[in-house]
């Protein structure tokens, strides 16, 4: 597949990239009794692959990682198109 010759304008668009750990529900009164040290407990095992999103779509799996002093996502699979 041939590259576009306009394509590399679009490569310093800014996209919002986030992942997510896992979820969970919660009554309204938990939530307000929420404070710091307070653990809630998602709806993943520990060592499950986290999912990494792009502009709020889902591109990949990955494992949660340590780099220095920060966290970081090492990806484990790239998801392609679904059909």
């Amino acid at each position: 597949m041939e590259t576009p010759a306009n394509f590399e304008v679009l490569l310093d668009v800014p996209v919002k990239v986030t992942v997510e750990l896992g979820s969970c529900q919660m009554p309204m009164r938990d939530v307000l009794q929420l404070n710091a040290g307070s653990v809630v407990q998602l709806d993943k095992i520990a060592d499950a692959p986290v999912d990494l999103y792009v502009n709020q779509k889902r591109i990949a799996h990955g494992e949660v990682v340590v780099v220095e002093d920060r966290l970081g996502i090492k990806i484990t699979k790239v998801i392609g198109a679904q059909p």
